[in-house]
């Protein structure tokens, strides 16, 4: 027979996700213990293994909710979108969801190595098809970049590089916004784009450039 689950219990987990989350950004993975884990939740170190066998499963808990929540910010994007429109809401939907999770962000970019090759697997696949949905939103707005896949690949991760780093140095009540930086992003991407599919030089392969 199944045991039951205590009242609370998926709140408890997300409770000691939160403060694992902060001691792993803070002070990073390997140098945090089980036992600092525990304290930071205020529970003993017997209670926490109760939650999580180990500390492997709460960085792959952390990273798996981390990316899952990602990918349901923009699937929900509307698909009947003009190109343009739904990538510029595909970014801000991105960007919305970055809100309130810049440790989850800084855990994925400096510890998601750490974990097992089986559960990195699982993980880049999650990855890449964040990467897929707005790869295909970049090409629909230039047909160009759509014949050309070699470059829809560097202009679909600098687009990544603009978004994934902006926590290094946005702020919530700074001079620009979330939704002014999604503007922007959009706007640099898009007609950044079109003036790199414009150059006959970058559209070859580097094998056919004279």
């Amino acid at each position: 027979m199944a045991r039951v689950r205590a009242a609370g219990y998926d709140e408890k987990r997300q409770a000691i996700l939160d403060h694992s989350a902060t001691l792993f950004a803070r002070n990073g993975y390997d140098r945090t213990s089980m036992a600092e884990v525990a304290s930071a939740c205020g529970v003993s170190k017997a209670l926490l293994y109760h939650y999580y066998a180990s500390k492997e499963t709460l960085l792959f808990d952390i990273l798996r909710n981390h990316l899952q929540d990602l990918l349901d910010a923009t699937e929900a994007v509307d698909r009947t979108l003009p190109p343009r429109a739904r990538l510029r809401a595909l970014v801000g939907a991105l960007l919305e969801a970055y809100r309130d999770a810049d440790e989850d962000h800084k855990i994925q970019i400096n510890e998601l190595g750490k974990l097992p090759p089986a559960q990195q697997r699982q993980l880049k696949d999650m990855e890449r098809d964040l990467v897929r949905i707005f790869s295909e939103a970049i090409a629909a707005n230039n047909p160009a970049l759509a014949a050309n896949k070699t470059l829809l690949k560097p202009v679909t991760m600098s687009l990544f590089g603009m978004l994934n780093w902006h926590y290094m140095w946005f702020r919530d009540h700074g001079a620009i916004s979330r939704e002014d930086y999604a503007d922007l992003a959009t706007t640099l991407l898009v007609e950044g784009a079109a003036a790199v599919t414009a150059r006959p030089d970058l559209m070859l392969p580097k094998r056919q450039r004279a």
